[in-house]
């Protein structure tokens, strides 16, 4: 722990700490057990009554990301102990836990990781001047004067850094912009996910812990939305018991703190993590003591439930209709005068960036399967279908793709209604939209690929397989925009309830709760673990606004401003045979491309393990750091090579380089392009290929594509999912490829970024394609089915152009259809990391815990 640490945090430091974490989590656990009666009778009455709300109409994928890979790569790993920076690979295994190695090598020979890291609760920076804002808020009176050393230095243009309230922050660094902005999206996926611990699979646990934390809050006069509920039970309970405790060590120890303003900082971060990891296992062990209490009582409460449902549940209501009476008057009035009048503006303000964020979605997946479509006309049919749709499988996952639907949410802000309403932060509403807008990206694609495998069979040639995924897609698009809306209003609903009934609380609260004491006689004593008087009111109080609140979501609906259904159109069964397809065995497009799969070593199955993201990593050349790496990963060398240059360490070392790198010569950098993606092909991993463009043969290799060239396309309009389609429409509309037609030189090409070269493939300079793809539909469309769409209208698509290996660039000729392969990403085999504990981070050389 260090002996500056122990020195603040002596025996009696400690033991004062785990009594008070004891005192919280025994107040918690009393709160829980209540809830936990309350919460198995919800469960058990909602099973016997089953009041259910619309048949979803896309298919639900019970296991989305099983042995598969989000990302992996390298980066510069900040290491507190010594002050060095190391290159670190990490890899984002499907439980969205940062993992760093050593090297790649390490990594595919199944070698412990050097940390692991839980990132629920972190926020993700990149600018060292937010970093050290926040650290100067978390110790008040300690400001480093201007001028003086920071914490730490970055060696870079491009940080990386996790900060949490109370545990320790990691420090990152990239070479380059679009690195960092990967990175980030990267990042921003783990922290989203993992804020999200709590399963929502479970109808008991889940719902009392949730309705213990906030009666707990509340009986501390906290009310409104709580940043920190994010994590699993154990984190959310010590975050719980670092609120509270926290500001007493910062009064007890701040001042005692010696040296500079950054030392003192410095030492600080290392005490608050210290308490936090303290404060996790003595907090895991009690609550696992009070869930496994409360587990072995649960099958004496249900039998006891099923056997007086009916006079548990006439009971209640007899509590609840006396409550009402004193309650509901005075709520009545608080709602009409507080509440009413800023429900239309607080749903406009949830409304308009959640709805963007959905039509980004509908989007996103629309043109992923169209460039999918015209990528297999172009190349083999259904040779290709499989490689593409390994690759769209988990689409919903691709934190880079999926980084334009979740910026749409960022946009919310509730202005003045924040203070009004005791909104902390909108992070919550963001997060909960963005998790929403994954998973019907995922139950879309999950839906569009069983139906497309059912379809395989049936199909004669190219030409029918690209009319059923056309036909396909309209299909799924049709049940998302009722699904997505269906989401929607109940987020809406939710999302308001949630602002306002801890408003109405707290108005209430002085009135009102300390009444509550004389109807716990109305209780029957053989109920009183089912029925409590405090959920009871809370009932009475939402039932007082929930009416205005339902009937602003209609309005909105009626107005179609927001593309969302009306309640009165319900489809119920429209698809019957399509939810018997969810019984069947999942679909493995790997095991389709191949039919008999040869047993393969560990390691080789480590290696090969799919990867939803490919490697990220700057297209003008491998990092200076790696070069040496991949050099390791040539195949046939019994024994890894020794390093010519160590990797640099120092902030010093690694500005050098970058120096040495910046005034080196082009062919330089060309060498070294070429043979770190040899390296990474040979070793399993691959560059990211947005857009697959062919080649002609007899074209000489002209290196990567420049960042001035770009890649035209010319956009025609699809029709909206209400309307009807003419089998056929649109064929005569766009332009055909002839196979070996010559590239004129000086034909202007302009991918968005530079390309990423595949092995054995020669790139043109300046060689250019025109690209004719239909657009999105609309999400609405007020034309008749008979209306014509227009076909051509230009777009400009800012993607990346890959060359595929030893194909030929066709040129258009007139009057005929063409078809070029769009946005897609090269698949790659990573290897797979083993389950991992809650989280360890790195101590000097060594591994520690983390949360």
């Amino acid at each position: 722990m260090g002996d500056v640490v122990s020195t603040h945090l002596d025996e009696g430091r400690r033991q004062h700490i785990a009594e008070r974490t004891g005192k919280v989590l025994g107040e918690f656990c009393r709160c829980y057990k209540e809830q936990f009666g309350v919460a198995l009778f919800n469960s058990v009455r909602y099973e016997i009554e089953g009041n259910g709300g619309p048949q979803a109409q896309l298919l639900h994928r019970k296991v989305p990301l099983e042995d598969h890979v989000i990302y992996s790569g390298n980066l510069f790993h900040y290491i507190e102990e010594n002050k060095k920076w190391r290159n670190r690979f990490c890899v984002v295994p499907h439980n969205y836990g940062l993992v760093l190695y050593e090297n790649k090598l390490a990594y595919e020979r199944d070698l412990p990781p050097r940390v692991l890291i839980n990132s629920a609760g972190y926020k993700i920076l990149t600018s060292v001047d937010q970093y050290l804002e926040l650290v100067n808020s978390s110790l008040p009176g300690v400001t480093p004067k201007l001028g003086q050393t920071p914490i730490f230095k970055c060696p870079t243009d491009f940080p990386l850094i996790l900060w949490h309230p109370y545990a320790r922050h990691y420090y990152f660094c990239v070479m380059t912009g679009k690195e960092q902005e990967k990175w980030r999206a990267v990042f921003q996926d783990c922290v989203r996910h993992c804020n999200n611990g709590i399963s929502e699979h479970s109808k008991v646990e889940a719902p009392a812990f949730t309705d213990a934390v906030r009666m707990y809050r509340q009986s501390k006069e906290q009310y409104g939305t709580w940043d920190m509920l994010c994590g699993n039970e154990t984190q959310v309970l010590s975050n719980l018991v670092m609120e509270e405790l926290l500001p007493e060590l910062r009064n007890a120890i701040g001042p005692r703190l010696k040296g500079k303003a950054q030392e003192r900082q410095r030492t600080w971060i290392q005490i608050s993590d210290a308490v936090y990891r303290m404060v996790y296992e003595q907090t895991n062990a009690q609550y696992d003591a009070a869930m496994a209490k409360c587990e072995q009582e649960r099958p004496q409460m249900e039998s006891s439930i099923r056997t007086d449902m009916d006079q548990i549940i006439t009971s209640k209501e007899h509590l609840a209709s006396k409550i009402r009476a004193f309650v509901l008057p005075k709520a009545e009035v608080c709602v009409r005068n507080h509440v009413q009048p800023y429900i239309s503006s607080i749903l406009e303000a949830l409304m308009t960036p959640t709805s963007q964020g959905f039509a980004e979605v509908r989007e996103v997946f629309f043109k992923e399967v169209t460039d999918m479509n015209m990528n297999i006309v172009n190349e083999g049919g259904l040779e290709k279908l499989v490689e593409y749709m390994e690759k769209l499988s988990h689409l919903a996952f691709h934190p880079v793709k999926m980084q334009s639907c979740y910026e749409k949410m960022e946009q919310l802000k509730l202005e003045g209604l924040q203070q009004r309403f005791d909104v902390t932060s909108t992070s919550v509403f963001k997060q909960r939209a963005q998790i929403h807008m994954r998973q019907q990206m995922d139950d879309a694609v999950h839906t569009f690929e069983t139906l497309l495998h059912q379809e395989l069979g049936k199909l004669q040639g190219k030409d029918d397989l690209c009319k059923s995924i056309q036909r396909i897609l309209e299909r799924v698009l049709k049940k998302y925009d009722y699904d997505s809306s269906t989401v929607r209003k109940k987020f809406f609903r939710e999302a308001l309830l949630q602002i306002t009934i801890p408003f109405l609380l707290k108005k209430l609260a002085p009135t009102c709760k300390g009444e509550l004491a004389k109807y716990q006689e109305l209780i029957f004593e053989d109920f009183a673990s089912f029925i409590l008087v405090e959920n009871t009111y809370e009932e009475v109080v939402l039932q007082s606004v929930m009416k205005d609140i339902m009937q602003a979501v209609k309005e909105a609906a009626v107005q179609r401003k927001h593309n969302l259904y009306r309640d009165s159109v319900v489809m119920h069964n429209s698809d019957p045979n399509l939810h018997l397809l969810c019984e069947s065995i999942p679909i493995d497009w790997g095991d389709e491309q191949s039919a008999q799969p040869e047993a393969e070593p560990h390691g080789d199955r480590r290696r090969r393990a799919k990867q939803v993201v490919s490697v990220i990593q700057d297209d003008e050349g491998v990092l200076p750091y790696a070069v040496g790496a991949e050099a390791l990963l040539q195949p046939g060398s019994p024994q890894p090579p020794e390093l010519e240059e160590p990797p640099p360490d120092g902030v010093e070392e690694i500005r050098k380089v970058l120096a040495k790198e910046s005034h080196g010569g082009a062919g330089e950098v060309e060498e070294r392009l070429r043979n770190g993606t040899d390296a990474k092909q040979e070793s399993g991993a691959t560059e990211e290929v947005v857009v697959a463009a062919s080649v002609p043969e007899d074209v000489p290799p002209q290196g990567p594509a420049s960042d001035g060239d770009r890649v035209h396309r010319a956009t025609a309009a699809s029709p909206a999912p209400a309307a009807e389609v003419v089998s056929g429409a649109g064929d005569a509309a766009a332009a055909s490829v002839v196979p070996g037609a010559e590239v004129p030189s000086g034909v202007e090409e302009q991918p968005a970024a530079p390309a990423s070269p595949v092995p054995g493939a020669d790139i043109p300079s300046g060689a250019s394609v025109q690209h004719t793809m239909p657009a999105s539909p609309k999400t609405r469309a007020d034309a008749p089915p008979e209306a014509k769409l227009p076909h051509g209208a230009p777009a400009s698509l800012g993607t990346q152009a890959s060359p595929v290996p030893k194909a030929k660039t066709p040129s258009p000729s007139t009057g005929s259809v063409c078809h070029q392969p769009s946005d897609k990403e090269t698949g790659e085999e990573v290897p797979v990391t083993p389950p991992q504990p809650p989280s360890t981070t790195e101590s000097g050389e060594g591994v520690q815990t983390e949360f």
